[in-house]
């Protein structure tokens, strides 16, 4: 995969996210150092510490999407997790570093999905094999004479098969037999991964069973084709790439970081979320995790963290973790023309998502430029009046807005549906009327 520069890391993000022109440059400039890195000499590349950023802004504004497309672009092992999941050691809850397991759990199956790619044609030959031996079972003795009529039909067998023909047709299969009965494990904290680890372990160590299931001849074929990519892969060499990948470009993004920030208390639920800290800490700083495919050094791994900081300020975090996000920016709140742009301008606008959705039932919908203005208008004023949560409100005023289109759109086949500004200003007036303030007392 090219290594893309911040400049065109920019673009690409600026073909999903509107705006926050900030952090997408923090975030650019992120996933480039992570490329230098690997290109200076090995005895200082060790010292060069990741750029850990954290991005500050109300809800809906674009964190998370940052995060995950950059993901896409980096073609690294990423993953995302709620800081509220986690408890200090001694509580109940989920432990820090299941984080860290979690991402190399990520890897492995990333890389072993690229190395299946790689011997997938190889390992369609001998699926092949194996249905024609489905089809035309071997005997024990064959004459000369036989054998000949043998391989006639089979290769017939085979162009029936390749050219569709025998897709239908019922055959039995060797599948794996659950042996292992189903046991829920209570695992004291920290513990989470042990019920999986048990299973695993019994599996390497009792005898594989079979039992013969039967399935459409096509369904076989690509249920063997997996069964004879995965053999043909070295699971040793997967687990050391995946590995690999995890400590030099893994990405964890930590979403709602502010609610584990402590607000000047030491005693009460407080005393909890810095445990949180203390323990996240390490693993930001740079130590060693157990998973089940090995060990894993967490020095290098990018670490993006978010939060509104509604009730609380990044400097409300323990100071040896605020030292360890030395990136901090701060989002824009959208506006109307933010909100109309979303609608229109990404590769995955809503505007668009909903066009096509409609012209699976065959309904041609359009959107007056003024009537986009009105959504955009209207999206921005209920955030005022009620909860601010940026981009999504636009999801509620949209399916309120084509509520009647989307209910009898299949008999409205063949028709070309034009949305117009009085057309929501009809369908959405009970929004701009009033405020129901009976939905927020009662």
């Amino acid at each position: 995969m090219r290594i893309l520069t911040p400049k065109e890391i920019m673009e690409e993000l600026n073909r999903y996210i509107v705006g926050q022109e900030k952090a997408k440059k923090a975030v650019s400039i992120a996933l480039r150092n992570r490329w230098r890195r690997q290109m200076i000499p090995k005895e200082l590349r060790d010292e060069v510490a990741p750029k850990n950023i954290i991005m500050i802004g109300p809800t809906g504004v674009g964190k998370t999407e940052i995060a995950r497309r950059l993901a896409k672009l980096a073609n690294a092992p990423f993953l995302k997790v709620e800081a509220t999941k986690f408890t200090e050691v001694g509580y109940v809850g989920r432990d820090v570093e299941s984080m860290i397991r979690d991402l190399t759990e990520i890897a492995v199956n990333m890389v072993k999905r690229e190395e299946q790619e790689k011997v997938m044609e190889k390992a369609k030959q001998l699926a092949e094999e194996r249905v024609l031996d489905l089809l035309l079972p071997q005997r024990r003795s064959e004459n000369p004479e036989d054998q000949s009529f043998r391989i006639q039909t089979r290769e017939k067998l085979k162009q029936k098969f390749l050219s569709g023909q025998l897709d239908e047709r019922f055959v039995e299969i060797d599948v794996p037999e659950r042996t292992i009965p189903v046991v829920e494990i209570f695992a004291a904290p920290g513990l989470e991964d042990f019920d999986a680890q048990l299973r695993d372990l019994f599996s390497n160590i009792l005898p594989k069973k079979t039992k013969k299931r039967k399935m459409k001849l096509k369904e076989a074929f690509d249920y063997l084709v997996q069964e004879e990519s995965k053999k043909l892969i070295d699971m040793d060499k997967v687990i050391k790439e995946a590995i690999e990948r995890v400590e030099q470009s893994g990405i964890i993004f930590i979403d709602e970081i502010d609610k584990i920030a402590s607000r000047d208390k030491t005693y009460g639920p407080d005393v909890s979320r810095e445990g949180v800290q203390r323990d996240i800490l390490p693993i930001v700083e740079g130590t060693t995790v157990s998973t089940k495919y090995g060990t894993v050094r967490t020095d290098h791994i990018l670490f993006i963290a978010a939060g509104a900081f509604h009730m609380s300020k990044p400097s409300d975090l323990i100071p040896e973790l605020q030292g360890r996000f030395p990136i901090r920016v701060n989002l824009d709140p959208l506006t109307k023309e933010d909100f109309f742009r979303i609608l229109t301008e990404p590769e995955n606008a809503l505007i668009r998502q909903y066009k096509e959705l409609l012209k699976t039932e065959e309904v041609e919908l359009d959107f007056e430029k003024d009537a986009i203005y009105e959504i955009a208008e209207i999206a921005q004023k209920i955030n005022e009046l009620t909860e601010n949560i940026g981009a999504r409100r636009l999801y509620t005023v949209m399916e309120k807005l084509l509520e009647d289109i989307s209910f009898y759109a299949p008999e409205m086949r063949g028709q070309r549906i034009i949305i117009t500004k009085s057309y929501v200003r009809e369908k959405l007036a009970e929004y701009l009327e009033k405020e129901d303030l009976s939905r927020y007392i009662l």
